[in-house]
């Protein structure tokens, strides 16, 4: 078992690090440029340029906003891998061997994705540096100021609530694209409908569970 968690820690987490940490630091330029120039009036401080950066980075943007692109990443390749394991009969072939195919496939991609939090906290910190830059060296705000609003209202409690998200998105990232392979009925066609349809439906309860989390801790 532990070879094979391993391989799903490999495919899955640091497979997925570069797509990750490529979108988090552009999307974070992209949120302090946006915010700077949406800063007109003079008398708002220009720290306020990182504070929102920081706020939308932790908040929204790193635990959700990520999760969904991982349901495109790494869940179409779970639905896909099973689903051509279904397919070409070899869950059937495990179950007459007296291997517990639900177990021995699905397991190691859930202890797999306990990691998962690893990757939102290096897209929080790509995505704040990613906003200093764009701050910075576009002329918009100054390097201390940008620390300054950093610092600004930090609650710790924000913090916890992304990473319980994370946790949470993690798993529904493992279980909802296995079930849609591993119940997949068809062929080769219906693989690439499964990867599909267990996209949608992760992406939707990603955001529903999003809202209720959101709803719960923060109101």
């Amino acid at each position: 078992m532990k070879p094979l968690i391993f391989k799903e820690i490999d495919d899955l987490i640091v497979g997925s690090l570069g797509i990750v940490a490529f979108i988090s630091f552009f999307i974070g330029g992209v949120v302090a440029i946006q915010t700077a120039l949406n800063l007109t009036n003079p008398l708002i401080p220009k720290s306020l340029i990182a504070f929102a950066t920081r706020q939308s980075v932790i908040l929204e943007f790193s635990p959700t906003f990520i999760s969904i692109i991982m349901a495109g990443r790494a869940g179409s390749y779970i639905t896909s891998s099973i689903g051509t394991m279904r397919v070409t009969e070899q869950i059937d072939a495990l179950e007459v061997m007296g291997v517990n195919a639900l177990n021995y496939l699905v397991f190691p991609k859930i202890i797999a994705f306990i990691l998962y939090p690893f990757v939102i906290s290096i897209s929080m910190f790509l995505g704040i540096l990613g906003g200093m830059m764009a701050g910075v060296y576009g002329g918009f705000i100054g390097m201390e100021e940008f620390i300054q609003g950093i610092r600004t209202d930090f609650i710790p409690f924000h913090v916890f609530y992304a990473f319980l998200k994370t946790f949470v998105f993690g798993f529904i990232l493992a279980t909802i694209p296995s079930f849609h392979g591993f119940y997949m009925k068809g062929g080769a066609l219906e693989v690439g409908k499964a990867s599909t349809t267990s996209f949608v439906w992760t992406s939707v309860v990603i955001i529903l569970v999003n809202y209720i989390i959101t709803q719960l801790l923060l109101s």
